[in-house]
């Protein structure tokens, strides 16, 4: 892949293998030893160690804008530090051209990520004046991130940082690189019959119609004429061809920035059921129209084709079938660089698309139910949009206050056929019962918002805390989006002092924790991600989130949301954000590797089938979230319950 070379380097990039000229005067052993010793990863390394990696080490010495690394070009197999001089990075492929992301001096560590990932993830780095830089290889620089001290410098600077790249996603990423053609525009006075004409001459089946910019809101935006409306709202409902457009315009279509991710555009696709996708600008210019056509060039994208056979599979059995090439879909994503959060996040789009589907063919067979009756629930890991293999699908069904009891036990008995066919298509059913087939999941909206004042006024009472954070994470995927109404109970928690103490009595109840004396005499020798790690952050984000009245399900955002506050500071959010980015990467690819072996995915892996580098990730990110659940529990303790989400002092 060619790169634009950087603004201030040289035409000619210089070939470091080919072109470098040996130090002058030479590095030695014992000097790159002793610098060694005074930066992280490698000052907590016995001296021996450093040693070992001085000795294995190539010294290079670069003149002015002549290039170091392009990791971008291939995968790395060496580490490089900055011995003498100074080299400016760039962390972004896109951005090569402007000025450098970061500038290393002495005892700067770069090369890392593209090493450790196999994976040619950047960066670009290229020598500012006179510098010397050594290359240690890969062999023996792996010691250092293999340490506990070498974990804690991926978490905060080296994996976390590569999965927030723009740059590890592959061509086509971004909305811009789809749009492909100007889209036809027509004003809303134009005729149908005139619009409908200059679509035929286009040999387009789309037409945007522009905004009115009248009194009305709804017409202050770009809308969508197509094919098929026009079929409908002419040929069936009868409007004459020399009717203004704005007669059948659609102005309900969901639009992306051409600076989002295609990925997002995908999941907003996904999410909507929409055929189009309008694309504009920062300043609201519209810029293009998407189909799922324009996706296929996209690996972010190539969940497009699972989604659309899942949403017309005629038959369960048909989308059983489908919905089993859905990990080998995750795996091609994961590989082309689309990052974790996305990943996730488009799985958990397809299992929408897969209990929908199930939801349809359930009830064409029971046409005396109707399936307007209801909302269905997602709920747990799904509700959040952060499912993985392992997952199981967690649901609820709120009823029109108008159906009686009778009625919606034959609801749910119909529930329980959903279940039949989400566990057909690999998708199990809550082994603790919280489906919606189960009487303590399927109520009326006004008996949920009675049961939510006393879990809100109780907690410990009738499993009122672990109902409350099942329905926080609740969100709707079929019916009507506004019934539920006991989130909007839990929505006012952080007015009640004592429960949020009792809430968070119970969310600190599950402790982060690494490979203890215990384990290794009981011989336990797996590692459980998300029990151990990952689910106590979760309720940490969705009791911080809670407190300061965020309405944000996923993980990470509800984290952004709660940090600064004396419970949660912005630096201890950061890591806990950076921390599940970096553990769902390992949970998602080692379920992955389950399922290519014929194994089930599960959260629980071996030590022995973990690398040292992910078992020493694993034990820091498990020693990070213990210390912010120390603190947690200090706070609780010293300050009153009102000060928990005052601003924390810089």
């Amino acid at each position: 892949m060619d790169h634009p070379t950087p603004a201030d380097a040289p035409e000619r990039a210089v070939d470091p293998i080919v072109d470098a000229v040996d130090a002058d005067p030479p590095v030695g052993g014992a000097e790159l030893t002793a610098l060694l010793g005074r930066y992280a990863p490698f000052d907590a390394l016995p001296e021996a160690e450093r040693r070992a990696m001085a000795a294995a080490a190539t010294t290079r010495r670069y003149r002015p804008g002549e290039l170091v690394l392009d990791a971008f070009a291939a995968a790395g197999v060496e580490v490089f530090v900055v011995v003498r001089g100074q080299v400016d990075m760039w962390d972004d492929a896109d951005r090569l051209g402007e000025a450098a992301d970061e500038r290393l001096g002495v005892g700067g560590v770069f090369g890392f990520s593209a090493m450790l990932s196999e994976r040619s993830l950047g960066p670009r780095v290229v020598a500012v004046d006179d510098a010397v830089v050594a290359a240690i290889p890969a062999a023996a620089a792996e010691p250092a991130f293999a340490s506990r001290h070498g974990a804690r410098f991926l978490a905060t600077r080296g994996l976390a940082t590569a999965a927030r790249r723009r740059s590890t996603l592959p061509s086509y990423s971004l909305v811009a690189d789809l749009v492909d053609a100007d889209p036809l525009v027509v004003a809303a006075d134009d005729t149908v019959a005139g619009v409908a004409a200059r679509m035929t001459a286009c040999g387009t089946s789309v037409a945007v119609v522009a905004p009115e910019r009248g009194d009305d809101p709804e017409d202050d935006r770009y809308g969508l004429v197509t094919d098929a409306l026009l079929r409908r709202r002419v040929l069936v409902e009868g409007v004459a061809g020399s009717a203004p457009v704005r007669a059948v315009v659609d102005r309900d279509v969901p639009t992306v920035g051409v600076g989002d991710s295609a990925a997002e555009a995908l999941l907003l696709l996904l999410d909507t059921g929409a055929e189009h996708v309008l694309a504009t600008d920062r300043g609201g210019a519209l810029r293009g129209v998407l189909t799922p056509r324009h996706f296929a060039v996209s690996p972010a994208s190539v969940g497009v084709s699972v989604h659309e056979q899942i949403r017309r599979a005629a038959t369960a059995d048909e989308v059983a079938r489908r919905a089993r090439r859905v990990p080998s879909m995750l795996a091609d994503l994961l590989a082309g660089g689309l990052a974790t959060t996305k990943v996730v996040a488009v799985y958990s789009a397809i299992v929408d698309t897969v209990v929908r589907r199930a939801l349809t063919l359930t009830f064409a067979a029971h046409p005396d139910l109707s399936p307007d009756a209801f909302t269905w629930l997602a709920l747990g890991s799904n509700g959040r949009r952060e499912a993985v293999l392992s997952s199981d699908i967690d649901s609820a069904a709120a009823f029109a206050d108008g159906v009686d009891e009778a009625e919606i036990a034959r609801y749910r008995e119909a529930f329980a056929e959903v279940d039949a066919v989400l566990a057909a298509a690999g998708l199990v059913s809550d082994q603790h019962g919280a489906t919606a087939r189960r009487p303590a999941f399927s109520r009326t909206n006004a008996a949920w918002r009675e049961s939510a004042l006393s879990w809100r006024a109780a907690p410990t009472d009738d499993q009122g805390a672990m109902m409350t954070s099942l329905l926080v994470d609740g969100r709707p995927i079929h019916g009507d989006p506004g019934l539920p109404a006991a989130t909007r109970v839990f929505g006012e928690l952080r007015r009640h002092p004592g429960t949020m103490r009792l809430l968070l009595v119970e969310t600190l109840s599950t402790r982060a924790r690494s490979r203890s004396l215990r384990d290794v005499l009981s011989r336990r020798d797996s590692v459980d991600l998300k029990h151990d790690a990952l689910l106590p952050i979760v309720n940490i984000a969705r009791w911080a989130g809670l407190a300061v009245g965020s309405t944000a399900l996923s993980t990470i955002e509800r984290l952004h949301a709660a940090a600064g506050s004396m419970m949660l500071p912005a630096a201890q959010a950061q890591n806990l954000a950076e921390i599940v980015e970096i553990l769902q990467r390992l949970r998602l690819r080692y379920q992955l590797l389950a399922h290519r072996a014929g194994e089930q995915p599960s959260d629980v892996v071996a030590r022995d089938r973990m690398s040292p580098i992910d078992r020493s990730v694993v034990a820091e990110a498990a020693r990070e979230i213990a210390s912010v659940q120390r603190r947690m529990d200090n706070v609780a303790a010293y300050l009153p319950v009102e000060q928990w989400v005052a601003p924390a002092p810089s």
